[in-house]
């Protein structure tokens, strides 16, 4: 993003560059602030226990500073326009671990940057809707998968129940067959 911003605009930028801090964990607290009004921004930071809110609000406020000084601009109608953290260099640092062997350690640094201005006129009516750029899935496919995992759980099932019936029929006919010859002997040997 661009680090100045232009004579007319009515926004101010603050930036703190090499903070000794992961880029993810400042993007955490960042996320936070953006696009609120500064008061609500200075009362986020407040009560957010994380270590990256202190150089954020640093930043915060000599934004809001300079946008007092520089611009002219009244600090309580400033919002949190734009904010960002870039990845700073990498200090990479070596561990002694067992048996000679050594493991990297990086020492991460972050740029933090924070935009404040004045918040736009317009109503939330009023500005262009955003295009979104997912796709439609349509029903028909998903229709076709979910019917084709039926049919072959059907199937399935259909399958196991039909030789079920089977070993049973063939189980009751063994019984018969058996009962059969048992009485038929018990026949025989009555006469």
């Amino acid at each position: 993003m661009a680090r100045t911003i232009a004579p007319d605009a009515q926004e101010a930028i603050a930036t703190a560059r090499f903070i000794r801090m992961s880029p993810t964990k400042a993007r955490q607290v960042v996320d936070l602030i953006r696009g609120r009004h500064v008061d609500d921004a200075r009362q986020r930071l407040a009560f957010t226990q994380r270590g990256a809110t202190l150089p954020v609000r640093k930043v915060l406020e000599s934004a809001i500073a300079n946008a007092e000084h520089n611009r002219s601009l009244p600090a309580d109608e400033l919002v949190v326009a734009r904010a960002w953290v870039d990845e700073g260099p990498t200090l990479r640092r070596f561990r002694p671990r067992a048996l000679g062997r050594a493991t990297r350690i990086r020492k991460r640094t972050c740029h933090i940057s924070v935009v404040v201005g004045r918040p736009e006129d317009e109503t939330p009516a009023e500005r262009p809707a955003k295009k979104t750029t997912r796709r439609k899935s349509t029903g028909k496919k998903t229709t076709a998968k979910k019917t084709t995992s039926r049919k072959s759980t059907r199937k399935k099932t259909t399958a196991k129940k039909t030789t079920a019936k089977k070993t049973t029929a063939k189980k009751t006919t063994a019984k018969k067959t058996t009962k059969k010859k048992t009485t038929a002997k018990k026949e025989e040997g009555e006469d």
